[in-house]
């Protein structure tokens, strides 16, 4: 199984020199992805509800430094040459498609095809609301979005026609280094975003799971999965643990998951940052 570190973006892992230190030391150690996360805006006390811990609130400060995460995940691509790059996630009914399609076309380009682009409909009504955009149907929105972007790596020309964007005979280069694809997998643990990622998805990001419902979960994505004429072992199962242990390694990869996801605060210090991740690495059998 395949080990991912979703540590840069946020805090202390959004300064420069932090990136620079835990990214380089991440892919000597032999982590497998560098993840980073999204949002645009953060609200002192939202009415939202954040759907990855019990009680409903994100543990982020509202004040802390936020990265886009595919600006930050080129700067970590300049400054690496062989581990993975992901957005986890990039909350895509928030952005213009053509122009996610250009960047993320233009990451996976500067970064020699490292890129999969992790997508979710977003939790916030606040930070939709401030982006003048609807929260309503957020959902049908990304999976048209996806499609939407699916045409515009892989025709020369590329036209296309729906409920929230239409463009038509238009070219945007450049193109993604694998095949004219950028594999696309989604974020969200409920039964609908499953759903989802059976239906269009290349992979499943689950964050913050609980441990004890990894099974349930892995097992209603094979049971949708088979609905589309799908296999689970088609896709990609990567899965942050809300209590995770070494020890569950096994187990989890025998369900089927694929990328074991460290979730972690990277030090202040950007020279810790070496030790720190070689911690890591140790701790979850990272080997280079």
């Amino acid at each position: 199984m395949r080990v991912g570190l979703h540590a840069l973006g946020i805090g202390p892992g959004a300064r420069p020199d932090v990136i620079r230190a835990v990214a380089t030391a991440a892919e000597r150690a032999g982590f497998a992805t560098l993840w980073s996360g999204e949002h645009v805006v953060m609200v002192d006390q939202p009415a939202s509800r954040y759907p990855y811990s019990a009680d409903g609130r994100i543990a982020v400060p509202a004040a802390a430094d936020w990265l886009d995460p595919l600006l930050g995940l080129s700067f970590m691509a300049a400054v690496t040459t062989t581990i993975g790059l992901a957005t986890g996630v990039l909350l895509l009914p928030e952005h213009n498609p053509v122009i996610a399609a250009k960047q993320a076309a233009t990451l996976d380009l500067l970064s020699g095809g490292r890129l999969t682009l992790g997508v979710g409909v977003g939790w916030s009504a606040e930070e939709f609301a401030a982006l003048g955009v609807p929260f309503a149907r957020r959902g049908q929105r990304t999976a048209e979005y996806v499609a939407a972007l699916r045409t515009l790596w892989a025709d020369d020309v590329a036209s296309f026609s729906g409920e929230f964007t239409q463009f038509t005979a238009v070219r945007v280069n450049p193109r993604p280094v694998r095949g004219r694809r950028i594999p696309v997998v989604f974020g969200g643990n409920s039964d609908a975003s499953l759903a989802r990622v059976a239906a269009i998805g290349d992979g499943w990001y689950g964050f913050n799971v609980p441990a004890a419902a990894v099974a349930d979960r892995v097992k209603t994505l094979a049971a949708r999965c088979e609905e589309h004429g799908r296999h689970l072992a088609d896709l990609t199962v990567a899965v942050a643990l809300a209590d995770g242990d070494p020890g569950l390694l096994p187990g989890l990869a025998q369900l089927g998951v694929t990328e074991y996801v460290v979730v972690a605060s990277p030090p202040a210090d950007p020279a810790a940052a070496g030790g720190w991740v070689s911690e890591l690495a140790s701790q979850w059998g990272v080997r280079p």
